[in-house]
């Protein structure tokens, strides 16, 4: 079956966040795709709202058996279905781990650039954030090991939030680097809360690996956080899982979700995620190619027309993660525009996220979204390239003014 991705929808007028901007803006900035979810997830969707009754929804076996058969299949990692509990989110998950797994004055270890949500997660509980930031040569992200066995050596540090596939980077770590991460945070006695919600979204070609499946130690000192809302462009519907295969670590989550009250679905949560993971495999494979292409048209246009940003390896999300350092190298010469992702969403409509959102490593970055329509991703990279020619032009003029004053 062919599914349209070029189809352009307008969003402007369904209380979307992402477009929630002026008509003459472009937004390419949040994780949230601009295509229609499945049409199995649709039929399903449809098919529950007809029924008229809306009243407390109960979590059937068939939602177990959806998430299981999934992992089995795709990753190749066998759930039981008591290490399964329904949240209503990752992040909301994520802030109940760091509320329950740790005490106020203890350390969380990220590792940034990262996903800036975990940071609230952190600080908003009263922890302290300790980074262990991955390192990059211009080309490639890689861990230090020495530095992260060093942060996790301090008895402060309890937890150690895993981002896999690594947003916004995009990065897939491997297995020999997530075994080696379980070995220093076992020996340390560090529990590790993997956020796995883009591990659906690789390249074609690409497979990810979930943390719990590496090895015995992996598996019980980690808590998993998965969903179909990134994969199925189904965030609105609040819908996720947390996997503990340890019973201490499972009881623990069990009991933070439910104080919190965030481990009931509403009405179309159940529905649309057995959906997904049952039906949405084709769909799916047919957006990981779209995507795929989205990205090449990306690196070839900014090879071509803007050398000096230069776009990170990238083999999964739908995330360009981009290096502008040769752009922006001598932004301390400016006042009002020093910021780039502000300077063109002033000067072209393009909204894309500035990389120091994400912590250290970050601030010479943008984050653009390309999973949208090819049409609006040409027109992203048109004013991406305008702005920078912009960029470049001020620059020299303020040059040539800091040389005339002297």
């Amino acid at each position: 079956m062919r599914y349209d991705f070029d189809k352009v929808t307008d969003r402007r007028t369904s209380n979307s966040i992402k477009w929630a901007v002026l008509e003459q803006e472009l937004p390419m900035w949040v994780a949230d795709m601009d295509f229609e979810t499945a049409p199995e997830i649709k039929e399903a969707i449809l098919k529950r709202a007809e029924h008229g009754i809306f009243g407390y929804p109960g979590i059937p076996d068939e939602w177990y058996n959806a998430y299981i058969k999934w992992w089995e299949e795709r990753h190749h990692f066998q759930f039981e279905k008591e290490w399964l509990m329904f949240t209503t989110g990752i992040v909301p998950a994520i802030s109940c781990a760091v509320r329950k797994l740790t005490t106020i004055g203890e350390n969380v270890l990220v590792q940034t650039p990262v996903y800036n949500a975990f940071f609230h997660c952190i600080t908003n509980n009263g922890r302290n954030i300790v980074n262990a930031p991955l390192k990059y040569d211009g080309e490639n992200y890689w861990i230090d090991f020495e530095e992260l066995e060093q942060k996790l050596s301090d008895p402060l540090t309890t937890l150690m939030i895993l981002c896999n596939p690594h947003n916004p980077i995009g990065k897939i770590w491997d297995k020999k680097t997530l075994a080696k991460i379980g070995e220093l945070c076992f020996k340390h006695h560090v529990t590790v809360l993997s956020d796995e919600i883009h591990c659906d979204l690789t390249e074609p070609d690409r497979a990810y690996i979930p943390f719990g499946s590496v090895s015995e130690i992996c598996k019980n000192i980690s808590v998993t956080c998965i969903a179909p809302t990134k994969s199925f462009n189904l965030a609105g519907i609040h819908t996720a899982a947390v996997v503990a295969a340890d019973e201490v670590l499972r009881n623990k989550m069990w009991h933070a979700l439910n104080t919190d009250e965030i481990a009931r679905p509403n009405v179309f949560a159940v529905d649309a995620a057995i959906a997904a993971f049952m039906k949405g495999g084709p769909w799916l494979d047919a957006l990981r190619e779209y995507i795929s292409k989205n990205k090449q048209l990306a690196r070839e246009f900014l090879q071509k027309n803007v050398p000096e940003i230069k776009v990170t390896p990238s083999e999964a999300t739908y995330l360009m993660w981009l290096d502008c350092s040769r752009l922006i190298k001598d932004r301390k010469d400016f006042s009002d525009n020093s910021e780039l992702n502000c300077f063109l969403r002033e000067k072209t409509g393009l909204f894309v996220t500035g990389g120091k959102q994400y912590g250290k490593g970050g601030e010479d970055f943008l984050r653009m979204n390309v999973a949208c329509p090819r049409s609006l991703v040409e027109d992203g990279l048109s004013r991406l390239c305008k702005g920078a020619a912009l960029y470049k032009e001020l620059f020299i003029y303020n040059s040539l003014v800091k040389k005339s004053s002297r």
